[in-house]
């Protein structure tokens, strides 16, 4: 997702591991880097705050502002959390939740209607795509 906007930059939709999202993560991420350049963050949820995705996220250079996980080991440290775009992803993560929330409601993927992960994928990353178009309309009719 796009802090600026809220649109849905890239979609993976993944047979469900215990390590799924942040595999798809990894790869969504490794794919961005390919196509921007200059320094990134990495915005997440308490699931990813462990320390191989950290240490992933660093690898490439991408500065992963994650949500501290307080009752195990957290993996993000003083570096990461004393800068005031830490707090500003912090912020605007819950713009992710805006997103699903449309995706189950109004986009009908409460309960997934097409079997396997081919179908499912088609018909997920077509939503987020409808979620966009209109995502744009309502941030363009606020300009004019």
């Amino acid at each position: 997702m796009d802090n600026r906007h809220g649109l849905v930059v890239e979609t993976r939709y993944t047979q469900a591991t215990g390590t799924a999202e942040r595999e798809a993560a990894t790869e969504m991420t490794k794919r961005l880097k390919k196509r921007r350049r200059g320094p990134q963050d990495f915005g997440a949820d308490k699931a990813y705050d462990t320390q191989d995705f950290v240490e992933q996220m660093r690898k490439l250079k991408v500065t992963p502002h994650v949500a501290q996980n307080d009752t195990n080991r957290c993996a993000i440290d003083k570096r990461t959390t004393r800068h005031v775009g830490y707090n500003i992803s912090q912020r605007k993560r819950k713009l992710v939740e805006e997103i699903f929330g449309w995706l189950k409601t109004i986009g009908l993927m409460r309960k997934m209607r097409h079997k396997g992960v081919k179908r499912g994928a088609w018909i997920f990353t077509f939503t987020n795509a409808i979620y966009n178009l209109i995502r744009i309309k309502n941030i363009v009719g606020q300009v004019c």
